[in-house]
């Protein structure tokens, strides 16, 4: 990633700290970049965090305050903080395979684990591509069942011309450097739902009453603990998980140019696709309304002896990659998860574990060199 926070920006952050006395900690700038982002999103609330997994172990604390522990449905392709925010959070991951075409949960696959314990299904958009299906919306809504959205590596993906992120009780989103809007670090909650988006406030402060928007649920716990300063009631354990003024600024100053940036990583993604030999990559993604942060590669065969030249060939082009795509691949083999009892084995997800092994992802930036393209066909051609 290069240039993803421009002279522009840095320059509106300057002119904010050129202030006689600004502010620092988050505050009106915070808030003006949540309406800012709901509205682009369209949701109705929007709760900024300091980074995308904060927004995972937010939601899923969120999940057991409002409904108890229990089992919360996981793709075993996903990033670590979404598996550790379950566990943190005192609930179970099920683990479900990926589709090849969407790399999110395979829905029949999600339809074989529910059951009276599902407290929630955490469904993850990965690099891009629109995880949902009509089939899964209208089945956990049949049953109330809450979808939790990850949408931290797919700003701008739409479903049905909706953008994901809008479909769930709730969504998370990261603002980390390589995403499609970065505030350094920082990440977003997003809700329609009133209660939860009050919660989500006072779990990001420390459990702290004070930060709720509404009035009777403070009043509530003022009257139930007269003997305690109103200022200082801590509803329910949590963390201090607050952005700073100066993500607010930079977040405000990046939505503006979002959309733009979207459609030249779009761009960029067709271009990279026309490249691949069908005969060696797969191809057959499900790309409508994709908002692509990374070219995707995977392999059509297990083939280990091609992986490596693959690899062997992207690192002479001096083309820098990772292996596994979201998370490094497979969660079922990563050490975290050694720890906890009836865990399956990482090849009871086939589709995952092959992902694992035979495919990578590459860089995708607004202002990438046009001749990356170049580097890459002679990369991946002739193997």
């Amino acid at each position: 990633m290069q240039n993803n926070i421009t002279r522009s920006d840095l320059d509106q952050m300057i002119l904010y700290l050129n202030q006689h006395d600004p502010q620092l900690t988050h505050g009106p700038k915070v808030e003006e970049f949540e309406s800012a982002w709901s509205e682009w999103l369209g949701t109705k609330y929007s709760v900024m965090v300091n980074s995308g997994a904060s927004a995972n172990d937010l939601t899923m604390i969120a999940i057991r305050e409002l409904f108890g522990p229990g089992e919360i449905v996981v793709p075993g392709l996903t990033w670590v903080s979404d598996v550790a925010s379950v566990i943190n959070a005192g609930h179970r991951p099920v683990f479900v395979d990926v589709s090849f075409n969407t790399l999110a949960m395979e829905t029949k696959e999600v339809f074989k684990v529910l059951s009276d314990k599902t407290k929630a299904v955490f469904l993850t958009h990965i690099l891009g591509f629109n995880g949902l299906t009509s089939e899964l919306i209208e089945e956990l809504d049949r049953r109330k069942i809450p979808l939790i959205e990850d949408a931290c590596e797919s700003h701008g993906a739409t479903y049905n011309g909706k953008k994901v992120g809008s479909f769930g009780l709730a969504s998370n989103f990261s603002f980390y450097y390589a995403h499609h809007l970065t505030t350094i670090e920082g990440g977003m909650i997003c809700t329609d739902n009133y209660e939860i988006y009050n919660l989500l406030r006072v779990l990001r402060s420390h459990g702290l009453v004070r930060e709720s928007k509404s009035v009777k649920y403070k009043r509530k716990f003022i009257k139930k603990y007269p003997d305690l300063n109103s200022e200082f009631i801590f509803a329910a354990p949590s963390h201090n998980m607050r952005p700073t003024e100066l993500s607010g600024v930079l977040g405000i100053s990046q939505l503006s140019r979002l959309e733009n940036s979207i459609s030249k990583r779009r761009k960029n993604f067709f271009l990279f696709l026309e490249l691949l030999d069908p005969k060696v990559f797969r191809l057959d993604f499900n790309i409508e309304g994709s908002s692509n942060y990374a070219f995707t590669l995977i392999l059509n065969e297990d083939n280990f002896s091609l992986r490596n030249k693959v690899e062997k060939r992207l690192t002479a082009c001096g083309i820098e990659f990772r292996r596994g795509l979201s998370g490094g691949g497979n969660q079922l083999r990563q050490p975290y998860l050694q720890r906890i009892d009836g865990i399956p084995e990482p090849e009871s997800l086939p589709n995952t574990d092959f992902i694992h092994h035979f495919s990578w992802y590459v860089g995708n930036y607004p202002d990438l060199n046009p001749r990356i393209f170049l580097d890459l066909k002679k990369a991946l051609y002739n193997l």
